[in-house]
Formats: C-alpha cells, structure tokens, sequence
C-alpha cells in the first residue's frame, strides 16, 4: 500500500510542478508560501537502553537496562529497488505544504525497527505465576535479579514497524543559490514532531510466540536538523539527524488478548537520507509575472 502512495505522490507532485510552470512563470523559492514538497528515503536509528515492562495472564514483570537495536537489510539492489521490497527497509515518507514564508507542516510515516538483542544482560524484576513459563523457568518473584535472555526461549520486537506517524513544523531557509538561474541552492530545515506510534509486534515467552500484533501503542517527539541541496528548483536531496522520545503504553503482545501487553519508554537518535521534490502550487515570492526559467 505505502509503496503505491509513494508512486502517487511522485505523479502527483510532477504534475503540479508542470500545471504551475505553464500557468505562471515566476521566480520559484523552495521557502516561500504556497510550496508543496514531499521525500522519500531510509534511516538508521539508535536507540537507549529501556526498561520493558511485560503484563499478561499470571505475569507482570520487567526487564531493566534492556538493549535494543534498529534492522535494516543490506544495500542490494533487490532490497532497495525492487518495487514489492520498497517498504521492507527503515524507510521515511513525507510530504509538506509551505503555509507561509519560511514555514511549513508535513505529515510523514518514519518507519522504524527495533529488535529485543540477543543475549541481553538485563535485570528481571516483578511475578511470573507458578506453571505460566516452564520453558526458561521463570517462576516466582524478583527483585532487579541479573539474568541473560536466550533468544531461542523469549524475544520481543517490532521488526515489522515501530512506525513513527506525526505532524512536522519546519522552519527553512535558504543561504545560498548559484546558476544561471538560481538552479543550485543550500537551504536548512529545523523541525519539531509530535504524532502516535503504530506497532507490529512479535513475541516468544512461555513457549508461545506470535508475530505481526498490531497496536497505536503510543506517542513520540523529535527534533531535527538537517541541510538540504536543491537541484533545478524541483528536486532536492536532504540528509537529516534527530533526537527524540518514545513512549509505548500499550504495546499489544497477543493478537487475542488485550490484557497481555508491553510498556516501554526510549530515546533515539536517526539519520535519514531523502531525495524529493517541490511543486510551486500558489508561487508569491514577491515577483508576479518576472520569468526566471
């Protein structure tokens, strides 16, 4: 489904750019108002050591100071370009209106990974009920006992996304423009983001696992920062750092069972890189009828 909006938006986008060249011909700034953008790209992400908590029919327990890390394939053509493997990746989609000069709000979907390491050196504390897990016997109550985890027995990730879906405001501006016709420009983008995490999740505890358990689990925010070269007005390529937190309240674990869940609280830190495009939608750069092109 993301992979057919990603080819939409890309139409989409290229029309408009047309429809407005052949209707105005005026100068075309990336930061001004009435500026309709969108990317596509792939992150890696970094995360903090957490505490998770685990809650379900005869078990509450936690793991402390837990280990996690982001997935994402290695560099192939196949994995990359392949239309049906698009959005297997650590991928980011966005698209952005410029509501006014230098500012502008976007709608994205960050599409993370984070996997449970294995063999994780972590401090069990909490109850697991007499007879719930005779498989890594877990059994009893603990207090911040140091255990290791055997992946083979318990494992938790959201490898098939801990997705990041959130409103952006961005403050852009450009510093530098070179070309006949200003066709090459630097311009920064500082944003802030709030928005819900969307989960698919898979576990292995008390010889059962499942996989793929989907749930709105919680919420994040971020900062960002991040250059941005801009080629014949129409195309850009952006690398971009972040910092952020995530809180997942709700993570379901079981696909029948709402009391069985996981909580969990995380900071990150990504980098992306995008390509994208600019569409001038309503151009008013303070030039009504000066061509440019």
């Amino acid at each position: 489904m993301l992979r057919w909006t990603l080819i939409v938006l890309l139409i989409v986008g290229g029309s408009f750019s047309a429809d407005a060249q052949h209707r105005r011909m005026k100068k075309k700034e990336s930061d001004s108002k009435g500026t309709l953008w969108g990317y596509w790209g792939y992150n890696r992400t970094r995360y903090t050591n957490s505490s998770i908590r685990f809650v379900g029919p005869g078990y509450d327990f936690t793991l402390a100071d837990a280990k996690g890390h982001d997935e994402q394939p290695i560099i192939s053509a196949n994995n990359y370009l392949r239309l049906s493997n698009l959005t297997v990746p650590q991928f980011n989609l966005r698209l952005g209106y410029n509501f006014r000069d230098h500012w502008a709000i976007s709608l994205g979907y960050d599409h993370f990974k984070y996997i449970f390491a294995d063999d994780n050196e972590v401090f069990l504390s909490g109850t697991i009920d007499p007879g719930v897990d005779d498989v890594t016997n877990w059994s009893g109550t603990y207090n911040a006992e140091p255990i290791v985890t055997n992946r083979k027995l318990f494992h938790y990730e959201n490898s098939d996304g801990m997705n990041f879906i959130r409103l952006q405001l961005h403050r852009v501006d450009t510093w530098f423009s070179a070309g006949n016709r200003d066709q090459f420009k630097f311009s920064t983008d500082l944003g802030f983001s709030l928005g819900g995490i969307l989960s698919r999740n898979d576990f292995k505890f008390a010889g059962q696992e499942t996989k793929r358990t989907t749930s709105m689990s919680g919420f994040g925010t971020a900062l960002h920062v991040a250059p941005r070269f801009e080629f014949f007005n129409h195309l850009f390529i952006q690398p971009t750092l972040s910092a952020g937190f995530i809180r997942q309240g709700n993570v379901r674990t079981r696909p029948n069972n709402a009391s069985s869940y996981a909580q969990q609280s995380l900071g990150y830190g990504e980098f992306n890189t995008v390509v994208g495009f600019f569409a001038y939608i309503r151009p008013t750069n303070g030039c009504n009828s000066c061509p440019t092109w």
